[in-house]
């Protein structure tokens, strides 16, 4: 694996950058901006893996996107390369029924820069996509973007949330799709500081690609952020957002994408080029861009 190779993928030029907070922020931003969110992988037949080779083989050989496990796990190399400190969590997303997931199912880092520490996530997706490291401060609202973020501490564990902005949809076929959310306050999910392996993640990664419960066997989901907003396709529903916080609103452009167009918007929107074929889902489940 070579550190290069990913530096090229996300478009970073400072090679010989130092490991402080700066340089995250901008790796983490073009993280985000350059590898998708997504879980093409097991709707075209194929198996996610906690194997770090593989996985930088997928992301930055192959120019592919990857889900949380993969896409913080190689971060976490990266952090290592670079010279970072740095600690893998393991977190319980919230599940809309007023609770979190029993199992911990998605892998972020700690990263501490002189004696601070900072929550990395760059693989969350659509509207609460961080863009950049976390303070790790309790109730200290971090806006972004995508809206503000907030870390809170109950003393046994810390949450995360985010305050956005109203969803404006600019086609009226789509105002009622359940993919809209209209809500405005949203937790996303909770963490301890308790340090994790890969292979902590190796049941749920079993789970979420074969369970008939999990979302991502429900829905394929592929999501980029852009410099103006971010860009989603769930099953054929191609939803492109624009972040407009001067009127306090997002704009969302939706439109459904048959079949003989999802590869040529793959490759256009996302940059990505499936090897096997693909085959879109959009079952009944919670899920919001």
């Amino acid at each position: 694996m070579d550190l290069k190779g990913y530096f090229k993928r996300i478009g970073f030029t400072g090679q010989d950058a130092k490991a402080d907070f700066e340089t995250l922020c901008t790796i983490h931003k073009l993280h985000v901006m350059n590898i998708p969110f997504e879980n093409l992988s097991m709707h075209c037949g194929e198996r996610n893996t906690m194997d770090l080779q593989i996985i930088y083989d997928k992301i930055v050989k192959s120019n592919r996107g990857g889900w949380c496990c993969e896409n913080n796990l190689l971060f976490s190399w990266v952090l290592k390369e670079m010279g970072y400190k740095y600690t893998t969590l393991a977190s319980k997303v919230f599940n809309r029924v007023n609770d979190f997931n029993p199992m911990e199912t998605h892998l972020i880092n700690l990263v501490e820069i002189d004696g601070k520490p900072y929550l990395a996530d760059v693989s969350f997706g659509v509207s609460c996509q961080i863009w950049h490291p976390l303070e790790m401060i309790s109730g200290k609202d971090q806006p972004q973007p995508p809206g503000v973020f907030r870390l809170l501490n109950d003393g046994m564990r810390w949450i995360l949330e985010k305050t956005g902005r109203k969803q404006l949809v600019q086609d009226e076929a789509f105002a009622h799709s359940n993919l809209i959310d209209k809500r405005l306050m949203k937790t996303i999910y909770c963490f301890t500081l308790t340090p994790r392996s890969s292979d902590h993640f190796l049941e749920a990664c079993e789970y979420l690609q074969t369970s008939q419960d999990s979302l991502f066997m429900l829905k394929s989901i592929c999501s980029l952020q852009t410099p103006t907003g971010f860009r989603a396709l769930i099953g054929w529903t191609f939803s492109e957002v624009t972040f407009n916080p001067q009127e306090d609103s997002d704009l969302v452009d939706m439109k459904e994408i048959p079949d003989c167009e999802i590869e040529d918007l793959l490759r256009e929107k996302f940059n990505l080029v499936l090897v096997n074929r693909f085959t879109p889902k959009n079952n009944k489940a919670k899920y919001n861009i």
